[in-house]
């Protein structure tokens, strides 16, 4: 980049520097997303509530077929899903 571009370009320095911002956090966000470690530990989480009373037979299956989803989209997930137990 010249000079006489850096400098007509400058005042839109601040707005590169949020767009750069928020493409960070977009990629935390989607690498958090598709963590297997994260999905598990909330399938774990879920099967407690639901051993403990305190979700509906429905409300369990709902939650943990969404979570079973995003794990089979990260690769790390079970892909028969007859296998799971309840």
């Amino acid at each position: 980049m010249g000079l006489i571009s850096g400098l007509l370009l400058f005042p839109l320095a601040p707005v590169h520097g949020v767009s750069w911002i928020a493409e960070q956090l977009m990629d935390a966000a989607d690498r958090q997303i598709h963590d297997p470690a994260l999905i598990r530990a909330q399938l774990a989480a879920l099967n407690q509530e639901f051993e403990e009373g305190n979700l509906s037979l429905e409300e369990f299956e709902e939650e943990e077929e969404r979570l079973l989803d995003r794990l089979d989209e990260t690769g790390a997930g079970p892909r028969d899903r007859s296998k799971v137990v309840h």
